[in-house]
């Protein structure tokens, strides 16, 4: 399984999971001019915004520590963008993770973390 393959599962696996757990997904894969957000679901009233990452080794970190501050920053101007883009902005939104740990071709430790972070105005 090649690096794409390994991202496409993973996001397969994240959203499938989030609507487990009651969320709706609204958008995958959605571009701008700034990047891309892997996943965006509501959760009631929320809209939130999910990073995921997948990894084979934790050799250069776990998958969550992908997530830097860089990243979240970048995330955080998505996430501006996707919500002027709608009809009505959201009341709430929320930054979330899910971080993949590859096992084998058909086993995975999935790791869902709510709110993983917050930005600043």
């Amino acid at each position: 399984m090649d690096r794409m393959e390994m991202g496409r599962r993973g996001e397969d696996a994240a959203a499938a999971f989030l609507e487990r757990v009651g969320m709706t997904i609204e958008a995958r894969n959605w571009r701008c001019s700034l990047g891309e957000i892997d996943i965006v679901a509501r959760d009631g009233e929320t809209l939130v915004f999910c990073e995921v990452k997948s990894r084979r080794s934790e050799r250069a970190g776990t998958p969550e520590e992908a997530v830097s501050l860089t990243k979240q920053r970048v995330i955080a101007r998505l996430a501006a963008a996707y919500s002027s883009s709608g009809t009505r902005p959201p009341e709430r939104v929320r930054f979330d993770v899910v971080a993949i740990r590859v096992l084998g071709d058909d086993r995975a430790l999935l790791r869902h973390y709510r709110a993983a972070f917050e930005v600043s105005p």
